[in-house]
């Protein structure tokens, strides 16, 4: 664990080492999970975040963005992947650009919501379809290792990659019983 990274949780080592690769640009759809996070970011002034209506828009303006010098990332739930593949394979992937992409997975342990787990077992073979680099992230751990190779590959190779939260590492979305 790098020194200047607090441990204590994902979301925590998520915006040190966001920080670190220089990514101010935070653009989101609300979501629980993914809570902590957007709290966090908000509330420190070395980032710019707001929220989108759709993951589409948030695609395009952190791309927008790289091409003036700013770096961004998207924050997302699973459900919401189902929109990207057009918009990715269209300008991320040809025009290569790095962009960043993390996704609190739904759709599995536990999940009620068929929409959900549809997508859940749909996401990670477009990505794979389209040649962006995924990492799903299970354990506190490796998460600071992940995040920096991963940031620093994405944009030396001008090439996508996605996070995918695994709720393992995050406690995932409380279900009603």
């Amino acid at each position: 664990m790098d020194s200047e990274t607090p441990g204590s949780s994902w979301h925590e080592i998520t915006r040190a080492v966001l920080k670190r690769h220089d990514v101010r640009l935070v653009t989101y759809v609300p979501d629980n999970v993914l809570r902590p996070l957007i709290e966090g970011i908000h509330a420190d002034p070395f980032f710019t975040a707001f929220a989108v209506t759709r993951e589409e828009e948030g695609v395009g303006i952190i791309n927008g963005a790289w091409m003036g010098g700013t770096r961004g990332i998207l924050l997302m739930q699973t459900s919401g992947f189902a929109t990207l593949p057009n918009v990715l394979a269209s300008l991320s992937v040809p025009f290569q650009i790095p962009t960043l992409m993390m996704v609190s997975e739904r759709g599995t342990l536990g999940e009620f919501n068929i929409g959900q787990s549809l997508v859940a077992r749909t996401m990670r073979p477009v990505l794979d379809a389209l040649a962006i680099e995924t990492h799903t992230m299970t354990r506190l751990d490796e998460a600071e290792f992940i995040l920096d190779r991963s940031i620093t590959q994405a944009i030396a190779t001008a090439a996508p990659v996605c996070f995918i939260l695994s709720p393992l590492l995050t406690g995932g979305k409380a279900f009603a019983k």
